[in-house]
């Protein structure tokens, strides 16, 4: 076996790795328990700063994403991200009622937008679609 077809081996049955950026550990703690259990690799930051360098550092393959955290806000995370060259699928998670910050989310670049308190199945099955369409990319 090459060195080259090696690697390929192992990228296509590599876990796939999704960031959690969350400062709420309760979320964090269900989010990352129901990932695992769908069989993903879970990388967790706790505010806005620490979620951008692991997303620039460790090119996950998804990032879920708060919009109210400390020292950097989701949406100062995801434009920051979206300036970039990465098309990483992003989810952004709020308990934030505005329709307005959807659109702004949406306008942003944010693959799908969901409203806490939210359905474990509903997240996972973002999650799937969205990792299933980058591996179609």
């Amino acid at each position: 076996m090459t060195e080259e077809t090696h690697s390929d081996d192992e990228s296509a049955t590599r876990k796939k790795r999704i960031l959690i950026v969350d400062d709420d550990p309760e979320v964090i703690d269900s989010v990352r328990y129901a990932l695992q259990g769908a069989g993903y690799d879970v990388a967790v930051a706790r505010d806005g700063n620490q979620g951008l360098a692991m997303a620039e550092t460790q090119t996950p393959d998804l990032l879920i994403l708060d919009m109210m955290m400390p020292k950097r806000s989701g949406f100062l995370v995801l434009e920051k991200i979206r300036q970039g060259e990465t098309t990483i699928p992003i989810i952004m998670i709020t308990a934030n009622e505005g329709s307005r910050h959807k659109a702004y989310a949406e306008m942003l670049g944010v693959n799908d937008y969901i409203r806490k308190p939210f359905a474990m199945d509903r997240l996972i099955d973002s999650v799937n679609k969205l990792i299933l369409q980058d591996m179609d990319d």
